[in-house]
């Protein structure tokens, strides 16, 4: 029944609550049943909610709740789950050689995830963050590789490392210095750079180019190849392919051949063991320019 006291709209019959703004008056219309229904369920919910559950704040604490749930022990008890399970694949990687771990799914998975972690902490610094190298620096996403691109070969670079004094079982390769031990003379020097450069296809004097093929197969074909295809039993690097350790100009392969440099990487199985060390050769090969087995035969 309307309040008396308060005047009703002429249109529609509705008492109205007596606000108005600019010339529009507000009518006094129920809530619809459906809405006034669940709300009145949520409060209920909300109330039942607070007694099953932790939920009112005390002093120290908190009410427990008539079921004794904690997220804190949810989570305990799913890290620990977590923990055993991780454990457990661990001990499967450590049972199994790189290949054997990349044939397996599960291990796969893992071994990749732990080897991007470990490579973002101990490797970044020198490959980049994408693995995409610099200066000095190899490129960890193409497929030139110095010493191999197998799992296998890729983790016994991670294992023992490169030039690595601590390591008696490390990666050794040494060029001569052509120029500065005075093996070659400067012109000599100057034809093999040009015989290199048209190796891989760029500009290059044809004469000199010529001159220095004859040179080329008396003093690096026996570690480079030939054809300069490169040697990865011996370390020896690709020079048919247009990527450069140290530059592929011709001031910077002169440079090369005068006096070499000869980069070092540590190797990581005494910081890192033998376990990450798997997963960081898996995560390395997952890049896109690791070798198969099969490629390699061939």
């Amino acid at each position: 029944m309307a309040d008396k006291d308060k005047p009703v709209d002429e249109v529609t019959g509705v008492e109205m609550t007596g606000h108005e703004w600019d010339g529009i008056t507000e009518l006094n219309n129920p809530l619809p049943r459906w809405w006034l229904t669940l709300f009145y369920a949520c409060i209920a919910f909300a109330a039942v909610y607070t007694l099953l559950y932790p939920a009112w704040p005390l002093v120290n604490s908190a009410t427990a709740g008539l079921l004794g749930w904690s997220s804190r022990t949810t989570y305990e008890g799913r890290a620990t789950e977590a923990e055993m399970r991780k454990e457990g694949i661990l001990e499967r990687i450590a049972e199994r050689s790189p290949e054997e771990i990349a044939a397996d799914p599960e291990l796969r998975i893992h071994a990749i995830a732990a080897g991007r972690a470990a490579f973002k902490v101990n490797c970044v610094q020198c490959h980049g963050s994408g693995a995409a190298g610099g200066g000095g620096y190899p490129n960890l996403n193409d497929d030139d590789w110095i010493w191999g691109g197998s799992l296998d070969a890729i983790y016994t670079t991670i294992l023992h490392g490169i030039r690595y004094g601590a390591d008696e079982d490390s990666r050794i390769s040494e060029m001569p210095a052509f120029g500065r031990d005075e093996i070659l003379a400067r012109d000599e020097i100057v034809a093999i750079a040009h015989h290199v450069r048209a190796l891989s296809g760029q500009e290059a004097d044809a004469a000199l180019a010529t001159r220095g093929e004859t040179l080329f197969a008396d003093n690096c074909a026996a570690c480079h190849g030939e054809t300069g295809g490169g040697g990865p039993e011996l370390g020896a690097p690709a020079l048919d392919d247009a990527i450069w350790l140290y530059g592929g100009s011709l001031q910077a392969i002169r440079a090369q051949i005068q006096a070499p440099q000869h980069g070092v990487m540590p190797g990581w199985v005494d910081r890192l063991g033998e376990t990450s060390v798997k997963q960081l050769a898996v995560y390395v090969h997952s890049l896109g320019g690791g070798e198969t087995e099969t490629a390699e035969a061939r």
